[in-house]
């Protein structure tokens, strides 16, 4: 079969937008659609029309010869791992045996190229900050111990004064073929692990990994409006790669409760304590907002405990939008009370009950 090793990494039925059980009319005449749509002629000086052009006509190349089509399938099918994969390999994937997949089979049907090396792996920590400064956004740092460039050999593992040297195994390319009938795959080197190199006179930090692990500060960004449980990404800044770029490291959010406010979203939220004569009369009560400052809200008469009102403009200003201060009343009753306040609620009470009195009295004439 003229087996291509693109045919592994690109899925040319999603390419054209087809399912794999297109008939031939109907994958015409979707390729016929996509190539009219992006043809250079009909998007002049358009670099990405151009590029989505000719994967189109790639994709038609291979699934438009029903021979092509046919092994293309069956390739997919029988892939490296067993069976068919949708777009290459995922970066971070190890399949659980220390080393990426996409190394191990970067020489799959004789196709090696040089070693590209391993990508450090993805970090996580957790970062707890005031509410405030949730709010408002900050620059802090995160304190992590985890494995980074040897400071000593500055990652290349040889002792300092020395250099290491190509690997004669693998002559620099950090992988060895290895025949199996057909195919011919790619494994890491076993003389240097796959580092493309080798150590004569390794650091005496590092031992000549490249790696040591130690404490480091990293400075982040905290964008304002960040809430518990997001994450922030910081690109390179995660494990060490062996000849490979760095992880990431993530960093997960936890935000300290504040006493007085919390959260809905954009929106502040606070309680507000008002007396029953005031819930009853009707009032202007002072709300407190997080810049330290105070609003005037009017609390009509007759408001119920519980009752929330919206104060505009007064909440978590992010990019997009700013969110509002809820302000949910709540009716003090009072538990204790003196004399001169019993006798006043008493007295009060005999109005209420007076009224309901006649209202619940009906004349009858006649």
């Amino acid at each position: 079969m003229a087996i291509q090793r693109e045919w592994f990494e690109k899925d040319y039925y999603k390419v054209l937008g087809v399912d794999e059980g297109i008939s031939e009319k109907d994958l015409t005449k979707a390729y016929r659609k996509l190539a009219r749509q992006f043809h250079p002629d009909a998007n002049p000086g358009d670099s990405k029309a151009e590029e989505r052009f000719k994967e189109v006509s790639a994709a038609y190349d291979v699934l438009g010869d029903s021979k092509k089509r046919a092994e293309y399938d069956e390739a997919r099918r029988l892939g490296p791992m067993g069976g068919g994969f949708s777009g290459g390999f995922p970066g971070d994937f190890s399949g659980g045996m220390g080393f990426n997949m996409e190394d191990l089979f970067g020489g799959l049907f004789n196709q090696g190229g040089a070693n590209r090396g391993r990508r450090g792996n993805d970090l996580e920590t957790t970062l707890t900050i005031p509410f405030f400064e949730s709010v408002n956004g900050v620059t802090t740092t995160v304190n992590i111990t985890s494995d980074a460039s040897c400071s000593t050999c500055a990652g290349n593992g040889a002792k300092p004064g020395t250099t290491p040297k190509i690997c004669s195994s693998c002559s620099g390319r950090g992988v060895q073929a290895e025949n199996q009938g057909p195919f011919s795959f790619s494994r890491p080197c076993g003389t240097c692990g796959g580092r493309g190199n080798q150590i004569d006179n390794p650091c005496d930090l590092c031992r000549g990994t490249g790696i040591e692990r130690r404490p480091r500060a990293v400075k982040v960004r905290i964008p304002p409006g960040i809430e518990s449980g997001q994450r922030i990404r910081l690109k390179s800044k995660g494990g060490p790669g062996n000849n490979g770029p760095n992880g990431d490291l993530f960093i997960r959010m936890k935000i300290e409760p504040h006493p007085v406010f919390g959260r809905q979203g954009n929106h502040l939220t606070v309680t507000v304590r008002i007396t029953w004569p005031e819930a009853v009369l009707g009032s202007d009560v002072v709300v407190p907002t997080l810049d330290g400052g105070t609003v005037t809200l009017k609390v009509p008469s007759g408001t119920p405990s519980g009752q929330t009102f919206r104060i505009k403009g007064k909440g978590i200003a992010t990019k997009r939008d700013i969110g509002d201060l809820l302000s949910t009343i709540e009716v003090d009753i009072p538990t204790e009370l003196n004399k001169e306040q019993r006798k006043a609620v008493e007295a009060l009470a005999k109005t209420f009950n007076s009224d309901s009195s006649s209202q619940d009295t009906t004349d009858v004439t006649g």
